[in-house]
């Protein structure tokens, strides 16, 4: 133990020895604040504590105010990290909302189409002619021409001038035939002309198209008398038409003797094209 302070003080004196009068001055000065520092730190003198408080307070402080920068960058990079992350999640989520809304929509529109269609399976059950339904692909009308595209063509074994019903109700007549696809001259087309009888008297006349919504009679007999009771018809004198399909009813609009039609040719989805006659009307 003497020893090891006999070292100490062999290393302080040659240190004390190697330097200066300034330098020996200042580590003797320096080494005698520490002693007194370290004796103070063991006291427990009151203003020794309040100022041991003071220093503890300061430093820590101090130590806080110098970490602030880390944890305001360490807080930022969360936060900047946090708002991507919500922002992609919001974005995720937006899209399969707008998703949602469109599978909605397409289920509603197929649910329209479906029961539409069902109509029509119906009417074409209840129907004296055997008939082949199809969907409207394109819609041409215009002021003047009046047509819709099928989707079933000569692979369905529709023809030319085969009779077109909608709801049960003449719409038209097959005009041009492809293979997958048809086209379909409306009633309203300035191009129709269908040879017609009118009930209840039987009075024969042409129905033609205006280009309009009602399409117009001619060639009607002189002692015609139009009353509410007047339906249309067809005749079947023109050999392309089955005889007895319901066209219209019988008005009076612009000084002209029209056929207010039972099939709306603006809105026509699916159709059914009659492919042949099951019985005859009437017995025949």
């Amino acid at each position: 133990m003497s020893t090891s302070r006999d070292d100490f003080g062999i290393a302080i004196r040659s240190a004390l020895l190697q330097r200066g009068a300034k330098q020996k001055f200042s580590l003797f000065v320096l080494i005698l604040l520490s002693a007194f520092i370290f004796a103070l730190d063991n006291t427990n003198l009151k203003p020794i504590k309040i100022l041991r408080s003071i220093l503890n307070d300061g430093v820590y402080r101090i130590s806080a105010i110098s970490s602030s920068p880390i944890k305001f960058s360490s807080a930022t990079k969360n936060f900047f990290s946090n708002h991507i992350l919500v922002y992609n999640e919001n974005k995720k989520l937006r899209s399969e909302l707008n998703s949602l809304k469109e599978r909605k929509f397409e289920n509603l529109y197929l649910e329209t189409e479906n029961k539409k269609l069902q109509e029509i399976l119906n009417i074409e059950k209840e129907s004296v002619f055997q008939t082949t339904t199809a969907k409207v692909i394109i819609d041409k009308n215009s002021p003047y021409l009046n047509s819709v595209v099928l989707n079933k063509g000569t692979s369905a074994g529709i023809k030319l001038g085969m009779p077109v019903l909608s709801n049960g109700y003449l719409a038209g007549r097959i005009v041009e035939v492809n293979f997958f696809s048809s086209r379909v001259l409306l009633l309203n087309d300035l191009n129709s002309r269908i040879p017609v009888v009118i009930s209840p008297n039987g009075s024969q006349a042409i129905l033609l198209g205006s280009g309009k919504k009602k399409p117009n009679l001619e060639y009607l007999p002189e002692n015609f008398e139009m009353n509410e009771t007047n339906l249309v018809f067809t005749s079947g004198k023109d050999g392309v038409f089955y005889d007895g399909i319901s066209i219209g009813q019988v008005v009076f609009e612009d000084d002209k003797i029209k056929v207010d039609l039972f099939s709306d040719p603006n809105q026509l989805l699916f159709v059914n094209v009659v492919v042949d006659k099951i019985i005859d009307i009437g017995g025949k």
